[in-house]
């Protein structure tokens, strides 16, 4: 399904200031909140996850001049998350100082696996045709080293939140209106710091970059996703890793165009060469290659190279190519070759243009 711009899903303009984009995410989170919508539940999730990654791209500078200048597609490569594959919990806690512990009923921060990451990979067809190892380099949150993700100073430790007990949670209200929520004091973790790691500010985590190989296989298709298991962001209290998503991107070739397992090659040649017959080099992906024009060859044709196209994901069997060949007829002529062309048509009694003259003979009987 195609996403929705960005600014429309906040109800916000393209001017809007990082306050009011915060203002009107707030907003609409608090009325798809679980606890709060009453419409269908899925929906509520969905709308729920849409704004959540609206206001990631909106509110962090260079994701939103990404996404001015490319749109979606600009946001490939940008470490945003992947909202498809997160619960309520997982997008509460990432947003939690936005709204102050008012956000519950899907769970604190007790355990939850790490978030999935993206970032792009672009190929040229020659990588995609023998498969290819790519370095990528992107950014993540990693646990800090100075407090190994608790938060506390070296040698403290956090303690058990005093209004809720070590539960994240606390009941508010009585009888049928009794609703659970995120503990305020805790942010929903159970644990208070009054001691916070000076270097990750009681956060527990900093941000990293990280240098990682990838095997890409041969055959892969533009906006295929290679997953890295485990290589996104860490999980809750020793919860396994997201993984990292990489888009593949294929360059454009300056001769070849894919189509599935094939490449085509639209090839220009004259009229005497289709005419006659004549031999020519066409580019490959291994190289230039000598190709016989049959005579007689009509604008349209194609001709067949085998098993010069790419492999077959699943297989490895390889396509082929397909060499289109484009008369061309001359704009501009010599006086002798006009003269030439003159002869020629004199000298042409219908048996050297077949569809044509069958094209005029059917055209005199259809207006008699």
């Amino acid at each position: 399904m195609e996403k929705r711009d960005y600014y429309e899903v906040l109800g916000v303009a393209k001017t809007a200031g990082p306050e009011e984009v915060k203002r009107s995410f707030r907003r609409l989170a608090l009325k798809y909140h679980p606890d709060n919508y009453k419409g269908d539940k899925a929906e509520g999730e969905a709308k729920f996850k849409e704004i959540s990654e609206a206001y990631e791209v909106l509110f962090d500078p260079d994701k939103r001049q990404r996404y001015d200048r490319f749109g979606h597609a600009g946001l490939r490569g940008s470490g945003l998350h992947d909202y498809s594959n997160m619960g309520f919990g997982d997008i509460f806690s990432m947003f939690e100082d936005i709204f102050g512990g008012v956000m519950g009923g899907a769970g604190g921060r007790s355990g939850h696996r790490g978030y999935d990451l993206e970032t792009e990979i672009e190929l040229t067809l020659e990588e995609v045709a023998a498969g290819v190892e790519k370095t990528l380099e992107f950014e993540r949150m990693d646990f800090c080293d100075a407090c190994s993700g608790s938060g506390a100073r070296p040698g403290a430790s956090p303690t058990r939140c005093g209004t809720c007990g070590g539960y994240g949670q606390v009941e508010t209200g009585g009888g049928f209106f009794r609703m659970v929520r995120a503990c305020p004091a805790c942010r929903g973790s159970g644990t208070v710091i009054k001691d916070p790691c000076p270097q990750c500010r009681g956060n527990g985590r900093q941000r990293r970059k990280r240098v990682l190989s990838v095997h890409v296989p041969a055959g892969v298709y533009e906006g295929q996703v290679v997953r890295i298991a485990r290589e996104g962001e860490p999980g809750q209290n020793g919860m396994e890793r997201g993984d990292l998503r990489c888009y593949i991107r294929i360059q454009p070739h300056p001769f070849l165009m894919r189509h599935e397992n094939s490449l085509i090659c639209q090839v220009p040649v004259s009229f005497p060469q289709a005419a006659l017959g004549a031999n020519i080099e066409v580019p490959t992906l291994a190289g230039k290659e000598s190709l016989a024009v049959p005579a007689g060859s009509q604008h349209g044709d194609a001709l067949r190279l085998k098993g010069r196209g790419l492999p077959d994901p699943r297989s490895g069997r390889k396509g082929d190519q397909l060499i289109q060949l484009l008369v061309e007829v001359p704009r501009k002529l010599t006086a002798r070759q006009k003269e030439l062309l003159k002869e020629f048509g004199a000298a042409d009694q219908g048996d050297a243009l077949p569809a044509q003259k069958s094209f005029f003979e059917k055209l005199k009987k259809y207006f008699k």
